[in-house]
């Protein structure tokens, strides 16, 4: 990836929200929110959603997410993420191999993968990922097994060096916090703080003020 398109990738990633099912409210409604407030990704996620379910999804989300000129990623699954015509996919180690993914992925389409290690970012890069995905920076309650997990910052900093592609840290990621994971040159991935929040909108603007004022202070 070249410098321009990586630069120009990071400011896409500033501030991602990752979605989950939504009890009270409609999930368009509110992902509209976070836009509005200013989430500059939307990665589409929902690990017991058929198929069908999960495309019809996406495509309920994506008017609102082209319309804002946000970044649309689908988790884990590349093939409603092309039926969709996101913008790219988000894997995991036990998704579909990178390199596997890239071969059949329409041109510029975007690969995000998980890992906290730099070895395996390293690896990952040359097998033609766009971006990664560090955590759990602060433990986790949207994903089992990694509640007591919290690698910190400066795990993130080491991936961030090692990898030479963007990244965003996720895991545990409040308004409390997300500067010092802009602080290390990484864009801000949240799940629960914004789709637990009462007020999503609200969490977003208080996240994004928070990343702001990191980036002013260099």
């Amino acid at each position: 990836m070249s410098g321009t398109r990586a630069s120009k990738l990071s400011e896409r990633l500033t501030l991602m929200v990752i979605t989950e099912p939504q009890a009270e409210r409609s999930l368009t409604e509110v992902v509209e929110e976070c836009l509005d407030a200013g989430a500059t990704a939307i990665q589409l996620r929902d690990k017991e959603a058929a198929t069908r379910a999960l495309y019809e999804q996406g495509l309920a989300l994506r008017p609102a997410i082209r319309r804002h000129g946000a970044l649309f990623v689908v988790n884990d699954r590349i093939d409603v993420a092309v039926a969709l015509e996101a913008d790219g996919v988000h894997l995991g180690p036990e998704d579909i191999p990178i390199a596997a993914a890239r071969r059949i992925a329409p041109s510029r389409f975007l690969i995000g993968y998980s890992t906290d290690d730099p070895a395996d970012a390293r690896r990952a890069a040359a097998e033609g990922a766009d971006y990664l995905g560090v955590g759990a920076l602060f433990g986790t309650a949207s994903k089992k097994g990694l509640e007591d997990e919290a690698i910190g910052t400066k795990r993130l900093r080491d991936v961030v060096a090692a990898g030479g592609i963007p990244v965003v840290g996720i895991g545990g990621v409040t308004s409390e916090n997300a500067a010092r994971v802009a602080a290390t040159g990484a864009g801000v991935a949240v799940l629960s703080a914004v789709m637990r929040s009462a007020e999503p909108g609200e969490a977003v603007r208080r996240i994004r003020a928070r990343i702001e004022s990191a980036s002013a202070a260099g």
